[in-house]
């Protein structure tokens, strides 16, 4: 949203820092490079930056440092075209089932995501989606820079047969399911950048929550941002804390409280499903579930390494 807060109150503030998501709309047109081809047909709903989409003007999105975050929706039978960044770019599947391939010299791997699993895309890496399930695929993609340049399209249906762009660029006969044991280098490079939700660690705070890392020291290792998946109990929260750079937290399941608090002042917000708060750096913040259910929470951290945080019970 793009606010200047040195005129609003910390609780005007904390509000402009949230992304509701009943305040916000999909939008079909985000892609111009998809116009005019229907199988590409995709939405959009920003949260913090724009991501791939050139809509950098968007006033309803929070203003990007280190990372942009949104939704993206796509339909059965529908794909992505095989392109590239020069950055980072992560997909983690909320609902659906989604195949993603990787393209080098006409071969292609492709691995099925399934809820809550994630891949990071790695820089200049030609990638693409398809939804081959019965049910639409909701994601959350997240671009490790607050403004990425536009992406290199390597196989689109403007310039390439509809059965070459469907299949990332992969040949007759060239395209591998992917299998962490095989020893071809694309097979091999993929396996560093696939995060099955059921595979990572449980690591158990002495708060009372649980973090899966899946991006950082005990995941992926990058050297742009920390993404991790928080399971908070029923009546667990923790103490205010500080980060040297902002974090986003995205509610999926139930709901959370978030606090911050400045110069004596306290304000908190309730987050329910597909709802963010942005917290800027040095900014005191803190959770709680106040709800009888738990929650699971998204989380993105706008630096690589650890930053010092612990937690502590609230």
């Amino acid at each position: 949203m793009n606010i200047q807060t040195s005129s609003t109150s910390l609780a005007e503030e904390l509000k402009a820092h949230t992304g509701r998501f009943t305040d916000k709309e999909f939008d079909w047109n985000a892609f111009p490079s998809n116009a005019g081809f229907e199988e590409l047909k995709r939405a959009q709903m920003r949260y913090i930056g724009a991501g791939g989409s050139p809509k950098v003007g968007d006033t309803s999105t929070l203003k990007p440092n280190h990372f942009t975050l949104s939704l993206i929706y796509k339909e059965p039978g529908k794909y992505a075209a095989c392109h590239s960044h020069e950055i980072e770019e992560s997909f983690l599947i909320i609902d659906g089932t989604l195949v993603v391939g990787w393209e080098k010299d006409g071969e292609v791997v492709e691995v099925n995501l399934g809820p809550k699993d994630m891949i990071l895309n790695a820089r200049e890496i030609g990638h693409g989606f398809r939804v081959d399930g019965v049910e639409p695929v909701l994601m959350s993609i997240s671009v490790d820079v607050g403004k990425p340049l536009p992406p290199v399209y390597h196989y689109h249906p403007k310039e390439h047969a509809p059965e070459l762009a469907r299949s990332f660029g992969a040949q007759p006969g060239k395209t591998m399911k992917f299998d962490r044991n095989c020893a071809h280098p694309l097979q091999q490079l993929m396996a560093k950048y696939v995060v099955r939700h059921h595979e990572q660690p449980t690591i158990w705070e002495d708060a009372g929550f649980t973090r899966k890392v899946y991006v950082g020291p005990g995941g992926i290792e990058n050297d742009t941002c920390r993404k991790e998946m928080w399971g908070v109990p029923s009546r667990v929260g923790v103490k205010p804390f500080t980060r040297p750079v902002e974090d986003a937290l995205m509610v999926l399941e139930g709901s959370l409280t978030v606090g911050w608090e400045e110069n004596g002042e306290v304000v908190e917000i309730e987050l329910g499903p597909r709802d963010l708060v942005k917290t800027p750096a040095g900014r005191k913040h803190w959770f709680r579930n106040d709800s009888a259910a738990p929650v699971t929470v998204w989380t993105v951290i706008g630096q690589s390494e650890e930053d010092g945080v612990t937690y502590q019970a609230g």
